[in-house]
């Protein structure tokens, strides 16, 4: 499995653009868009900050729900359960 998924991961990264490129969809659609319109947008001057509290804050609050309760999980399963005559 890790050979067959190691190949395809292989094989599908050879269609990426070049790092940095200039031309990559996210640089020549996305980008411009938030840098001409985020403040008339949103209000806020900051790029970075318009992105990630008024684009982005959805998927940054859902973001942090999962890690959050995956945090939780993993205390609940790590936490040792004792039964009374104190041995774990």
């Amino acid at each position: 499995m890790i050979t067959i998924f190691g190949t395809l991961l292989v094989v599908s990264a050879v269609d990426f653009k070049p790092w940095g490129d200039p031309l990559q969809p996210a640089s020549v659609h996305v980008s411009p868009r938030y840098i001409e319109r985020t403040l008339e947008e949103t209000g806020v001057p900051n790029v970075v900050t318009s992105v990630l509290a008024d684009y982005r804050g959805y998927d940054t609050l859902f973001e942090t729900s999962v890690i959050f309760t995956a945090g939780i999980v993993v205390i609940i399963l790590l936490r040792r359960q004792t039964d009374g005559k104190g041995t774990g």
